[in-house]
């Protein structure tokens, strides 16, 4: 007995590009519960690994923000997932910093990536430095 193999490579077909949430502006204690949901949701329905957090509008940051940030991150490992954050204030990841909470964030180069550097030419016949 055989079975016919789907069309298509597995990680070429799979999902590239994650799931987004966009926080409109600050956020009340009270919708913290809903936006969990919404990351576990997103995080189930694309497949993705996971999910952009727009944080732009979220205003000007605080221990709410803080919170609100890690509860998420706890929401999207709880299901498999992750946060990373899109367009954060430099004053808001000084404070994730400052309490321990470390995010990735939307376009900064992974630790592991050892950073670009500048090839000299050399002339023939200098001595190696």
């Amino acid at each position: 007995m055989s079975s016919v193999r789907p069309p298509g490579l597995p990680l070429v077909d799979a999902p590239m590009t994650p799931a987004v949430l966009v926080l409109p502006g600050p956020v009340t204690r009270d919708e913290v519960t809903g936006l969990c949901e919404d990351v576990r949701a997103l995080l189930e329905s694309t497949g993705a690994a996971v999910v952009v957090v727009d944080v732009a509008a979220i205003g000007p940051p605080g221990l709410g923000a803080v919170d609100l940030l890690a509860r998420l991150e706890l929401a999207a490992r709880r299901a498999g997932g992750r946060v990373r954050l899109r367009d954060p204030a430099p004053s808001l990841r000084a404070l994730l910093d400052l309490v321990g909470l470390r995010f990735e964030v939307e376009g900064q180069a992974e630790q592991r990536e050892p950073p670009l550097r500048v090839e000299e030419e050399v002339e023939p016949g200098e001595p190696a430095v």
